[in-house]
């Protein structure tokens, strides 16, 4: 897999999905089904998504103790994406079992990424409401050498921490990341945000961009300028 723009289908509905990716004809750009649309819909929204041809990322951001998660992610294996995530806060004992719950008995698995800190914490909010007073890039950084050390295949993180957590944890240790907006567009409920551009300059391997491409007046246009701005 190289650099890639993954869009985020925040939507409520199997019709309002669908007829989102109608819209692209002559692309099957890579997808996020997140939390709204899986509980929304269930596991068949995703094998129709597949059926198209599209890419999967499954973000639901599994964090339970381990066997719980173990069993979770056996079940998800299933359905055939190609990226999915945990809670790196889970530790490494539940990272580890996801891992090997993901792996099917002929050795495949799709990728396993870690979320590190969500995009919508900051300094103060981790502080005063999680009691965490590590600067938040300490605490992301450790995070992701917890996940590379269970296993794992990257991090989800903010296009800031991209080029800090490849250092440390090597070139292909993937860096998925979320907090991408255009320079005119507003930064909504998200903190710690980029530009593609910029995104691209600090070695984010995927970029998730949700509003500014669903909500956009031309969803396929804003995609293309995404690429364009981060892959080239």
């Amino acid at each position: 897999m190289g650099k890639d723009v993954i869009i985020a289908l925040d939507f409520d509905s199997r019709e309002k999905t669908l007829a989102f990716l109608d819209r692209f004809q002559e692309e099957k750009p890579f997808v996020k089904v997140g939390m709204e649309l899986f509980y929304a819909e269930g596991p068949d929204i995703v094998r129709q998504i597949r059926a198209r041809g599209h890419r999967i990322f499954l973000d639901l951001k599994l964090h339970d103790i381990p066997n719980t998660v173990k069993k979770a992610m056996a079940a998800l294996s299933a359905l055939d994406v190609d990226i999915i995530n945990l809670h790196a806060a889970g530790t490494k004992a539940m990272m580890s079992a996801a891992l090997e719950g993901l792996t099917r008995p002929d050795g495949t698995r799709p990728l396993l990424i870690a979320v590190t800190q969500l995009t919508s914490t900051d300094q103060e909010r981790m502080e005063q409401e999680l009691l965490i007073h590590a600067p938040i890039d300490e605490v992301v950084l450790h995070y992701a050498r917890n996940a590379r050390d269970a296993g794992l295949d990257g991090v989800v993180c903010s296009p800031l921490e991209a080029g800090s957590i490849h250092a440390r944890c090597g070139a292909d240790f993937l860096t998925v990341t979320p907090g991408v907006r255009f320079a005119d567009g507003e930064t909504g409920d998200q903190k710690r945000v980029t530009t593609p551009e910029r995104a691209r300059e600090l070695g984010s391997d995927y970029i998730v961009v949700g509003r500014p491409i669903t909500q956009a007046d031309d969803p396929v246009a804003a995609y293309r300028r995404c690429v364009a701005a981060f892959v080239g």
